[in-house]
């Protein structure tokens, strides 16, 4: 696909590295940082900056540096798309008054993140960092002069995913919800559901928009993974249908858990989303399949 050949030339030719992370203008005001945890939205302007998703307290300096050669100004908004640590653990570095020009941020996750964050001892501590909780299906403001709208996504990858919508500079930056070239991550514990996976991934669709040739157009961030566009939305959502769809078949035969991971229903995608090489903790083909298989058959 010519988009991935073209993400490629833009890391290579016009990323700046800020201390092993890469910094990647999308469009508009928004720039997309990428590291070895994942991926991190920057909206920058003469207000301020905005950051969607902070990665781990670890990698706060890393993150921290790859912004100031984007901009100087303080961080004033962090959005948290999902209650994941490599998503919520760097809010409190990066939030710093001392590194913020004396200013305290407004950090913003759905509702059910701090429930689920207050209810969990070892994470108890993160919740303070969550000054600006929306239990709606949305949260607008306007922020260097564009409109930034963040949506809830009820039970998709968890049930306090959101998504941030940059509408001027027509960017998406979706978290979890969807992560090209590897199998999604659906949390069952907390609340996670294919359905709700399959309605988050066609609401990035309702809001994305191809460009010429379904090429471009409005560009998606994912939480982890490279840059993409609507069509690559398109491939991934029809992987996860077609895969939940099969499940769902052997299901209704009667086949049990065991039966159905020997039945091998996600066999010819195998080879496209899980990643050779990839650390242990990766989502392979048996595990997505019983993470389909659960939330299909739990009540």
């Amino acid at each position: 696909m010519i988009m991935r050949i073209l993400a490629a030339l833009a890391f290579s030719v016009s990323a700046a590295v800020a201390q092993d992370v890469h910094v990647l203008p999308v469009q508009g005001n928004v720039y997309m940082l990428v590291g070895d945890g994942g991926n991190v939205t920057v909206q920058a302007g003469p207000e301020g900056v905005l950051v969607v998703d902070t990665q781990s307290a670890a990698a706060a300096p890393k993150i921290r540096a790859a912004i100031r050669t984007v901009s100087d100004k303080p961080i004033l908004w962090m959005i948290d798309t999902s209650l994941d640590p490599d998503h919520t653990g760097g809010n409190e570095a990066l939030g710093l008054r001392r590194d913020n020009q004396g200013q305290q941020p407004r950090v913003i996750a759905h509702e059910k993140v701090l429930d689920r964050l207050v209810n969990t001892p070892s994470r108890y501590a993160e919740a303070g960092t969550l000054n600006d909780t929306y239990d709606a299906a949305s949260k607008d403001f306007l922020f260097n002069g564009e409109a930034v709208v963040v949506y809830h996504i009820p039970s998709a990858h968890t049930d306090g995913d959101s998504m941030v919508f940059f509408r001027r500079s027509d960017v998406l930056s979706v978290g979890d919800v969807f992560t090209p070239d590897r199998y999604p991550v659906i949390d069952l514990q907390n609340g996670g559901s294919v359905q709700g996976l399959l309605d988050g991934l066609n609401r990035i669709l309702d809001l994305a928009v191809a460009g010429r040739y379904q090429e471009g157009g409005t560009f998606v961030i994912p939480g982890h993974g490279r840059l993409c566009d609507e069509a690559d939305v398109v491939e991934f959502r029809d992987m996860v249908r077609i895969i939940t769809d099969r499940i769902q078949d052997l299901i209704k035969k009667g086949m049990t858990l065991e039966q159905v991971k020997a039945a091998k229903p996600s066999r010819d995608y195998d080879t496209q989303y899980v990643e050779p090489g990839a650390p242990g903790n990766a989502v392979t083909g048996d595990m997505f399949v019983e993470a389909v298989y659960k939330s299909l058959t739990t009540k």
